[in-house]
């Protein structure tokens, strides 16, 4: 008797502060909608619950990566990036996660899917979401990726192996400008009347930054303070509704609700001090604080797309983000998130008229949680549409 479900290989991974489920890209079909109902039954989407699926009802543990070799002559590996909704049958691809992606090289190594070398296995990673390529510097050991290590990433309880993460030429991921329109700072104006100076800047991810003082936050709050408060997340979804609508991502703010909740991101920033950790050096060891926001959550801690973007927006002179910034050099940054500090590598030059990444670079770590299987049942897997008309529908 056959089966009323089978299985698809999966493997979940933390990667940096996030965790998702690394899938495959031969194992899921090939048909974008039925791939993406097969994804959704993988997480137990829509649930606010996700208790039948693997989904941990937090926008940093419903993620998904789908991995293949590259045929491409300057990658090993291709990764697509998934942000999968929680409450909603949608899959978000228009972004990449860079905590996800410090998973994709130790599981490349560990499935056999590039040659292993010690003590440092390089790996090229092909992120299909932003056409962009990451170097992953993977610690390996005995062929296999290593997980022990000293390095401590805050959000994370426990040390692990440092993996180098060094996003190439990651300006304009989704826009083709770090700048999308030409200016360090813009005024959008909001249903009510009110005005509010945001800059926009997409490297690694498009982001709108907003003073915390101007939308009558401290910087301080906790993720907990803020989401308990629904006044600042409505200003907060409107003002990022607002920026996607005029970036061209979505028609309407309530579009940019359903179909855009992780682009652009929304963070706000503040001069240097920490949020939940109490130091008495704290303005000594930041550059300044930020809290982001998307899927209509705020972030636990800090994501590396994010800050990337961030960091890329310090450097830039005219941006809200390098006006409160104690930074005033070029390279590394540390910005003060909910849970403690976060370092990065930015060289930004200026030619031509347009500001150029010339390096993003962030330490990482990651750990391979569990593998098996994940069990769908038998008829989500059953193509919904005829070969022929499921197919001519997407090409």
């Amino acid at each position: 008797m056959a089966r009323d479900y089978k299985r698809i290989k999966a493997a979940i991974i933390r990667g940096g502060t996030s965790k998702g489920v690394y899938l495959m890209d031969n194992e899921l079909p090939a048909d974008p909608q039925h791939r993406e109902k097969v994804i959704l039954s993988i997480y137990g989407s829509p649930d606010h619950r996700q208790i039948d699926g693997l989904g941990g009802a937090d926008p940093l543990t419903s993620k998904v990566a789908i991995i293949k070799p590259s045929l491409r002559s300057d990658a090993d590996i291709d990764y697509t990036f998934g942000q999968v909704s929680i409450d909603k049958p949608h899959i978000d691809y228009r972004s990449n996660c860079g905590n996800i992606s410090s998973g994709v090289g130790p599981y490349a190594v560990d499935e056999g899917l590039v040659p292993a070398v010690e003590p440092l296995t390089i790996v090229r990673i092909y992120n299909t979401n932003t056409k962009k390529i990451i170097e992953a510097e993977v610690p390996v050991k005995y062929g296999k990726s290593l997980t022990a290590g000293e390095t401590f990433i805050p959000g994370v309880p426990n040390p692990g192996a440092r993996i180098m993460l060094n996003f190439v030429n990651s300006g304009g991921s989704l826009t083709g400008k770090i700048l999308p329109t030409g200016n360090p700072r813009d005024v959008i104006t909001l249903e009510s009347g009110r005005d509010i100076e945001v800059s926009i800047v997409d490297a690694s991810t498009p982001a709108a930054f907003v003073k915390a003082v101007d939308i009558g936050l401290t910087g301080r709050e906790t993720p907990m303070e803020i989401e308990s408060n629904h006044g600042h997340l409505a200003l907060l979804e409107e003002i990022r509704a607002t920026v996607a609508c005029r970036l061209g991502f979505v028609k309407t703010k309530e579009e940019a609700k359903l179909i855009s909740q992780s682009v652009p991101k929304i963070i706000f920033v503040s001069p240097p001090f920490y949020g939940l950790e109490k130091r008495s050096k704290a303005d000594e060891d930041i550059d300044f604080t930020a809290r982001a926001m998307a899927m209509g959550k705020m972030h636990k801690a800090f994501a590396v797309t994010g800050g990337i973007c961030t960091s890329t927006a310090a450097l830039i002179p005219g941006t809200v983000v390098h006006e409160i910034s104690a930074y005033r050099g070029w390279g590394n940054i540390t910005i003060g998130h909910p849970t403690g500090k976060m370092d990065f590598s930015i060289t930004v030059e200026y030619h031509s008229g347009e500001y150029h990444i010339t390096r993003s670079a962030v330490a990482r770590t990651s750990r391979r949680l569990m593998d098996g299987f994940a069990y769908v049942p038998a008829q989500v897997l059953e193509d919904p549409l005829p070969a022929s008309v499921s197919r001519a529908k997407h090409h």
